[in-house]
């Protein structure tokens, strides 16, 4: 995954959930951090995060709820990318 893709931005995530692995109701996602966070700019720590569409929010290692947006959220309309993977099969 390109390293830019692991600054934390809206645009970054969206961009993270096209290739994404999507299992038990989240995707698996990858930012930079500091102090546990995901970080809008370049560190050396890289985390797992994990994105729930069915309630738009992105959850840290523990399941800890650090970000929500309703641009994710999937009762406000978004559509996650695994349907359209699933409507190409």
């Amino acid at each position: 995954m390109e390293e830019r893709l692991k600054i934390f931005s809206e645009e970054n995530l969206l961009e993270q959930l096209q290739h994404a692995p999507y299992q038990l109701g989240y995707y698996t996602v990858e930012f930079c951090t500091k102090d546990g966070r995901p970080a809008e700019v370049e560190t050396e720590t890289v985390e797992v995060f994990y994105l729930y569409p069915s309630g738009g929010t992105l959850r840290d290692k523990n399941f800890n709820i650090i970000f929500y947006s309703s641009k994710f959220d999937t009762y406000r309309g978004f559509i996650p990318p695994h349907k359209n993977r699933e409507e190409v099969k």
